[in-house]
C-alpha cells in the first residue's frame, strides 16, 4: 500500500479516504467520450442540440454521462436500455424510456440516436424508422452496435467514433489510463 500511495502521489493523482485506499476517477473516460460525441453532433447537425430530441443507448457510465450532458444543453433526452433498474434511474432523471428490445417504431420521432452498447442494437428494420436527417452517433467498441451496411444503403448518417477520447482529450485519456492501471495493480495488491 505503500508503493502505491508513492506511485500516486509522484503521479499527481488526487486522494480521498475510504478504508485506508485511494479514491480515483470511476467514470474513466466516459466524459471525454461525452464530450467528443456531443462535439461531433454539434458540428453534424443543422439544428443545435437545444431542443433537439435525442435518444441515448444504454445507461452504464457512457449514457449515464451523456444524458446528463446533452440534457444541461436543453436536449429532450431519452434513454433505452434493457434493464429494467437502468430505465427507472433514467426515468428518475427525467428523461424518456425505451426498451432496447422495443425500439422498432418508435425511432421516428429523433433528431439524434447515439448508441453506446457494444452489440448490434440498430438493425435495418430500426433504421428504416429514423426520422430523415437522422444523425447517428456509434460510440461502442468493436463490433459495434449500428448496422453500417444498412445504414449505407438506406442513407442514413452514421459516424462510428471509435477512440473518441484520445481524439479529443488525450491528456484526459491518459490520466484515465493511469488511474486504471493503478486500480488494477491495488486490486492485485501489487
Amino acid at each position: 500500500m505503500q508503493k502505491l500511495c508513492q506511485l500516486l502521489q509522484a503521479a499527481e493523482i488526487p486522494r480521498g479516504c475510504r478504508a485506508g485506499r485511494p479514491v480515483l476517477c470511476p467514470t474513466g473516460n466516459a466524459v471525454p467520450t461525452a464530450e467528443g460525441a456531443i462535439q461531433i453532433a454539434m458540428e453534424e447537425l443543422p439544428i443545435t442540440i437545444h431542443g433537439a430530441r435525442a435518444l441515448v443507448i444504454g445507461y452504464g457510465r457512457l449514457g449515464r454521462a451523456l444524458s446528463q450532458r446533452l440534457a444541461g444543453l436543453g436536449a429532450k433526452v431519452s434513454v433505452a436500455a434493457r434493464k429494467f433498474a437502468d430505465l427507472a434511474w433514467a426515468e428518475s432523471c427525467g428523461y424518456g424510456i425505451e426498451h432496447t428490445g422495443q425500439l422498432e417504431g418508435w425511432l421516428c420521432c429523433y433528431d439524434l440516436v447515439v448508441n453506446t452498447v457494444p452489440a448490434r442494437i440498430l438493425s435495418e428494420e430500426d433504421l428504416e424508422d429514423l426520422r430523415p436527417g437522422c444523425l447517428v452517433i456509434d460510440l461502442a467498441s468493436k463490433p459495434g452496435g449500428v448496422d453500417l451496411e444498412a445504414a449505407a444503403r438506406l442513407g442514413v448518417k452514421v459516424i462510428w467514433a471509435l477512440s473518441l477520447p484520445g481524439k479529443v482529450a488525450p491528456v484526459t485519456a491518459g490520466k484515465s489510463v493511469k488511474i486504471t492501471i493503478y486500480n488494477i495493480l491495488h486490486e492485485l495488491g501489487v
